[in-house]
């Protein structure tokens, strides 16, 4: 087949070179020839996808989990590139393609069932706020984002919404940091969210001359460093730009420091959790001896003394049945089994865990709440020192108070705004 192509390909050349001098009978030579060449290619590709769908059915089981493995693995990164679109569609379609069984063989370096086919909600309840037609005026929401689609729409979405609903005369739209959460998120709902980059090309775009960010971040650390520096890149696109705090506030310098925001978001998630306890009060479950126990993600950055604060933060309120612990163990102390150790030396014999995270995505869910060896869920009961050990799967961007929060550190951004 490729030997006739060939063939067909120089009858062309030497066609097109006789065309001068043979006027029509060239130009009808040249029209047919291109005519065989044409079906002769079709009749190559045709043969080439049945040989490939001859090769593909041949493969054992285990060969075409390994090879959605591959495809998954390939998404699974930080980095968006020109391909990736056509990489994440083609790793759904070939899930797609597999059965039951073998999806359940699907293993890679990153890749498992659970990345297309666990079940965390309906995906169209999440609006991706990626619309143009923004006007001069926008408010870009930055989270490192969450691939339990439940969640996003809660935690991620009610901060939006609520920011929204303050300040109508500006055009609320979302950024995630976490490239490979968009990906998963794009490969399985085919929901599109735009990273830094493609949020802010779509203000340039569209034309914003006033752009005020809002990062929905814990704290000042990696995340939020990120943000700063793909900001910066942009700047001079924009007639002003703000940057309003994340959730805790201002860093300080040690355990000791706090603030307004974190008294305000210490008191918001105990008394949520209070309530979706059951308890009339927080002295009421810890007369029943409950714990409650806030699980952060941790950090190596400078600003995990913020974990540190939180806990003091906790102390100075009064709360002495609420401790707080990371997933990282940054710092030391917030490690699973110093936490543990430190609940049952205050003498408490029922655990509430529940995440210090503005989503109860995959750490909340997996790290917390799994049936894993290692989640804290199974390390508490491993221990065998407690009578009971419950999870509550919410977020901080669910409580109206911590929703308030955020309205109030974007007003002060635009009224730096307004000021220039």
């Amino acid at each position: 087949m490729k030997r006739r192509i060939m063939v067909l390909l120089l009858s062309v050349a030497t066609a097109v070179t006789m065309l001068a001098g043979c006027g029509e009978t060239a130009t009808q030579t040249v029209e047919e020839t291109a005519q065989e060449v044409q079906e002769a290619v079709e009749d190559t590709a045709t043969e080439v996808e049945e040989k490939v769908e001859e090769v593909v059915e041949e493969m054992s089981d285990e060969e075409k989990a390994a090879e959605v493995a591959a495809l998954i693995d390939a998404i699974y990164v930080q980095t968006r590139t020109d391909q990736t679109d056509a990489q994440c569609e083609a790793a759904k379609k070939a899930w797609d393609a597999l059965t039951d069984a073998q999806k359940e063989l699907v293993e890679g370096e990153d890749a498992d069932p659970d990345y297309f086919g666990r079940d965390t909600g309906d995906a169209s309840k999440d609006d991706p706020l990626n619309a143009d037609n923004i006007g001069e005026n926008e408010i870009l929401v930055v989270s490192f984002g969450t691939s339990f689609n439940d969640s996003r729409a809660q935690d991620i979405g009610s901060i939006e919404k609520a920011i929204a609903a303050a300040n109508p005369d500006w055009s609320v739209r979302r950024a995630f940091t976490a490239q490979i959460i968009i990906n998963h998120v794009q490969a399985r709902d085919d929901e599109k969210i735009d990273n830094m980059d493609q949020a802010l090309e779509r203000a340039v775009a569209n034309g914003v001359k006033n752009l005020v960010v809002q990062p929905t971040h814990l704290m000042h650390g990696a995340e939020y460093d990120e943000l700063i520096e793909a900001l910066e890149a942009y700047a001079d696109k924009f007639e002003s730009v703000a940057i309003a705090e994340p959730l805790l506030g201002e860093v300080g310098a040690d355990a000791t420091v706090i603030n307004a925001d974190k008294k305000a978001v210490a008191e918001a998630v105990v008394a949520d959790a209070v309530k979706l306890s059951g308890y009339d009060s927080l002295d009421a479950a810890d007369k029943d001896g409950v714990a409650f126990v806030f699980m952060g993600h941790g950090t190596a950055h400078t600003a995990k003394v913020s974990y540190s604060q939180m806990a003091t933060q906790m102390d100075k309120l009064g709360y002495k049945n609420v401790f707080v612990g990371t997933v990282e163990g940054e710092p030391e102390e917030t490690a699973c089994e110093n936490v543990i150790e430190a609940v049952k030396a205050a003498g408490y014999k029922k655990v509430i865990l529940r995440p210090l995270m503005v989503v109860a995505g995959d750490h909340a869910n997996n790290d917390m709440a799994g049936d894993d060896d290692d989640s804290w869920k199974s390390m508490f009961t491993a221990d065998g020192s407690f009578d009971s050990i419950d999870c509550q799967i919410a977020g901080l961007g669910r409580i109206e108070a911590v929703e308030k929060l955020y309205v109030e550190h974007t007003a002060k951004a635009l009224e730096e705004v307004k000021k220039n």
